[in-house]
């Protein structure tokens, strides 16, 4: 078997794994919050801050334009600026909860992304919002972390490697992004 064919059938074994009743109850979450007119936040490190950020265009452009509903979603990860201050001044770790601290209310929806369930920034964030009252979705992979069981509902791809993880994590955000383009 060629490297992309073993890539390629081990990702179909990492898209098998994602509990498509939870992606559901995401969409459920995102459709709650648009009609409530909640804020929703995403944030992530690395490849899951590129997902946060290409979701988010998703969101504001794809599910939103033309519209008579539409989305109030902001990539933490999108704050260039704002990041790199905390991150110099106060700690990486701060870059996304006092983005959170400045905006996020009761009933808003926070999405945190990590294929470890570990980043320290992300677990931060997810503390943050759970303690002010917005629900919580993460995005997951292994065995969850530390972020998977702080979540409300946690989705996770329980495979070791991370580009399937983000792989899968991707596809999960085209689900409930095109949920909306294609069905509200």
């Amino acid at each position: 078997m060629t490297f992309a064919e073993q890539y390629k059938t081990e990702l179909l074994t990492a898209i098998d794994m994602i509990d498509l009743d939870k992606v559901h109850q995401a969409i459920d979450l995102f459709q709650q919050a648009r009609s409530e007119a909640r804020h929703i936040f995403v944030c992530g490190n690395g490849g899951s801050a590129s997902t946060s950020s290409h979701f988010a265009c998703d969101v504001v452009k794809g599910a939103s334009f033309n519209r008579p509903e539409r989305f109030k979603i902001m990539a933490l990860t999108d704050q260039l600026p704002t990041l790199t201050a905390y991150a110099n001044d106060v700690s990486y770790d701060s870059v996304f909860v006092e983005q959170l601290r400045n905006f996020a209310q009761p009933g808003d929806l926070f999405m945190g992304i990590s294929g470890s369930g570990n980043s320290p920034n992300v677990l931060r964030a997810m503390e943050y919002a759970n303690s002010v009252g917005c629900k919580t979705i993460a995005l997951t992979g292994r065995d969850g972390g530390q972020l998977g069981p702080m979540a409300q509902l946690n989705i996770g791809v329980g495979v070791p490697h991370m580009g399937r993880i983000e792989d899968a994590h991707m596809i999960v955000c085209h689900m409930i992004c095109y949920y909306f383009m294609e069905n509200k």
